[in-house]
């Protein structure tokens, strides 16, 4: 009990010369070095400049971020983002989660784990965002897929895996367990031998690749990518072409094609129709589309498909278009209602019995 109350004045003396700034030297068991512990936040929690609810705050931290905890100060941890800001926040288990086994930094500088890791190979063992920087803030490039393997080419903190896709695409990847395994091998960024489903040779082998069925080129993933930054605009129809506050369907397309590489496509979605289809690499059968393909659509008559039958689609009006993201899914925007720009699946919908045609802008 003496030694708890030691404790607590200790923590209270030292919290308050660092509050006025009269702290210079004050051993205190309440203030010890953490070996750089990471930690996840587990609810927001405001990011300050001293251990103190009166300390300006730096930021708010996200829940799923990682931290690397520096040192506990009373009731505060000492930390560092993923930017290699340096801050403190509560250590009440409310708002952090101390991971058991792992120590490090969270930066984007390399590290000595590089060379370990570059040999290996990663299984993606459940989506998630593959990204041009080890941070969360950092631009998504594309999702990779449950399946995917990539190639481990780096570990520039505990946190995030430089890695490269089987499209030969260089980004960064959460190392966590729940995202990724790890195996040793190589992967090859040539054509694969089939996009079908067969579950042929064996699964336990990491040099054996699955190719996306749907292939992807950089530009086709920073179109994604640049679409996928307005995800929750509001729709609004015929909107401004020269904002980015609202969109309808066809401004929406420009704009991500705009934004990814500078290219100006037409500005409604019949135009842009016409512009697909005169560069000559289009389909009218949906199950030939590849990722980033633009996909064009008649008017609404129905849910099912008997709503749909007997129509020569070729002849109806485009009403709607919206970028093909693979695995029956599309990226656009339709309605205020369905959240502005999202996603939405394709097939087995109204919108496979809408599809008149597809293909590539680029």
């Amino acid at each position: 009990m003496k030694y708890t109350m030691k404790h607590k004045i200790a923590t209270a003396t030292m919290a308050a010369a660092m509050m006025f700034g009269t702290l210079t030297v004050l051993p205190s068991p309440a203030a010890h070095a953490a070996a750089a512990q990471s930690a996840e936040v587990t609810w927001g929690v405001n990011m300050r400049t001293a251990p103190s609810a009166s300390g300006n705050v730096i930021r708010m931290l996200k829940k799923g971020e990682q931290v690397s905890v520096l040192a506990t100060v009373g009731s505060w941890y000492k930390v560092s983002d993923a930017s290699g800001r340096v801050g403190y926040i509560s250590s009440s288990s409310k708002y952090t989660e101390l991971n058991a086994s792992s120590s490090g930094t969270v930066s984007g500088g390399t590290s000595s784990q590089v060379t370990a890791a570059s040999t290996k190979v990663g299984t993606i063992r459940k989506s998630v965002s593959f990204r041009e920087g080890a941070s969360t803030s950092a631009d998504r490039i594309r999702y990779l897929k449950a399946g995917e393997k990539v190639q481990i080419t780096g570990q520039p903190s505990s946190y995030w895996y430089e890695v490269v896709d089987s499209s030969g695409v260089k980004g960064y990847v959460s190392s966590q367990s729940q995202y990724i395994s790890v195996g040793s091998g190589t992967i090859g960024t040539g054509t694969s031998n089939s996009g079908s489903s067969s579950t042929g040779g064996s699964a336990n082998t990491p040099s054996t690749v699955t190719k996306p069925s749907v292939p992807a080129s950089s530009s086709v993933e920073k179109v994604i990518a640049a679409g996928m930054k307005y995800l929750g605009t509001p729709y609004e129809f015929g909107s401004n072409r020269s904002t980015t506050t609202t969109f309808d369907c066809s401004d929406f397309v420009r704009q991500a094609f705009k934004d990814a590489l500078g290219i100006t496509l037409p500005a409604d979605s019949r135009q842009q129709g016409t512009y697909v289809k005169e560069k000559g690499n289009y389909t009218t059968n949906i199950n030939n589309l590849k990722r980033g393909d633009l996909m064009f659509f008649m008017s609404y008559k129905g849910s099912s498909a008997s709503s749909y039958s007997g129509l020569n689609k070729q002849s109806q009006k485009i009403t709607h278009v919206g970028i093909y993201l693979g695995d029956g899914k599309i990226l656009h925007t339709y309605s205020n209602e369905s959240g502005g720009v999202t996603t939405s699946t394709v097939t087995g919908k109204h919108w496979e019995y809408r599809f008149m045609f597809g293909g590539s802008a680029l």
